[in-house]
């Protein structure tokens, strides 16, 4: 099943030169575990609440394989040139897959409830 990182990142008005060197280096981490970007950074359009900040939405062909990006000592080694100068919040998350049924997923939760 799919997966995919979100985060929700809160960058500064100027990027130091750690971020621009992460930028450079971070497809290199994901190209081993099937990693693309979907979102990296385009504007938001805030129809409810708030959003202060950034999106990015990486996807990945497995939840396996967004842990082990996340966990791999090539993407450890860049992370801090991100997380020391932006920060943000980071989710792994699986996907719902093609067949997903809200209906179904509400039967079933007030059968349970």
């Amino acid at each position: 099943m799919t997966a995919y990182g979100l985060a929700h990142l809160r960058p500064p008005a100027v990027l130091p030169e750690e971020v621009f060197q992460y930028l450079e280096r971070i497809q290199a981490t994901l190209d081993p575990y099937g990693g693309k970007f979907v979102v990296h950074g385009a504007p938001v359009h805030v129809m409810e609440g708030e959003w202060p900040g950034a999106l990015v939405i990486i996807e990945f062909p497995s939840l396996a394989a967004a842990h082990d990006w996340y966990g791999s000592p090539a993407y450890q080694e860049i992370l801090r040139l991100r997380a020391d100068h932006i920060p943000g919040d980071l989710v792994i998350v699986e996907g719902c897959g093609p067949d997903h049924d809200s209906a179904a997923m509400a039967a079933a939760m007030r059968a349970a409830s």
